[in-house]
């Protein structure tokens, strides 16, 4: 589960603690104090997870949000100390994936980012199949299966899991996994798509997880093994 985790806090103290919690967590961890400086990180660094404070110099931690979701699924928490129901409700609805008020107990933060982490990368269904990706070794298990996946086949896999059934265009795939602004085509993404599917046959060759959307993009859809 380890990854880089993206702490976006203005108060050093805080980003400090919470720093040295996650990192004895086994965490990689990026500390960013202003908020102009947060999407030059986040694609620099390609982050698992983002520690999203709202009140931030420059830029506004709800705008910041916003502008994430409108390309990438990663996990956002938000770290705030506005407590208002309104607040709390406006985070969510811009797709924030858990909202912690301060004051907070670091262990606490690291435990929903363990919690928020599982919840993104693993599904299992009602008869305790699984299928779960290990960002330490970049592998997906499939049916007690383990597949070893090409870190663009990892990130494309991550970012569809992430929101079992919505539907990524190419863009937004190719965003996602080139966050370096590379040029790519179209068919890049479904290549990758085809090799990532054949892989995933060769454990379970009666399972469709990954939907074509004619015209659109693709969507991955949890397994169902009744």
């Amino acid at each position: 589960m380890p990854g880089t985790i993206l702490i976006v806090e203005d108060e050093p103290k805080l980003a400090g603690v919470l720093n040295d919690y996650l990192k004895q967590a086994g965490f990689e961890t990026v500390i960013v104090s202003d908020g102009l400086q947060v999407m030059p990180q986040f694609r620099r660094v390609n982050p698992v997870l983002i520690l999203l404070d709202l009140m931030l110099p420059g830029r506004d931690g709800l705008e910041i949000c916003r502008e994430i979701r409108s390309f990438s699924a990663v996990p956002v928490i938000m770290l705030t100390a506005r407590i208002e129901e309104v607040d709390r409700i406006i985070g969510l609805e811009l797709g924030a994936d858990d909202y912690v008020c301060k004051p907070y107990s670091p262990r606490e933060v690291v435990t929903r980012v363990k919690t928020v982490l599982r919840r993104s990368v693993a599904h299992v269904d009602s008869k305790g199949h699984e299928i779960a990706l290990d960002e330490a070794t970049y592998q997906i298990r499939v049916r007690e299966q383990d597949v070893v996946l090409t870190a663009v086949e990892f990130k494309l896999m991550q970012l569809l899991m992430s929101a079992p059934g919505r539907i990524y265009n190419r863009q937004q795939l190719m965003d996602h996994i080139y966050p370096d602004d590379r040029i790519v085509s179209d068919r890049t993404i479904d290549s990758h798509v085809k090799k990532l599917r054949r892989k995933l046959a060769e454990a379970a060759s009666d399972l469709e997880l990954i939907y074509s959307i004619y015209g659109v993009g693709y969507k991955f859809e949890p397994p169902d093994f009744s």
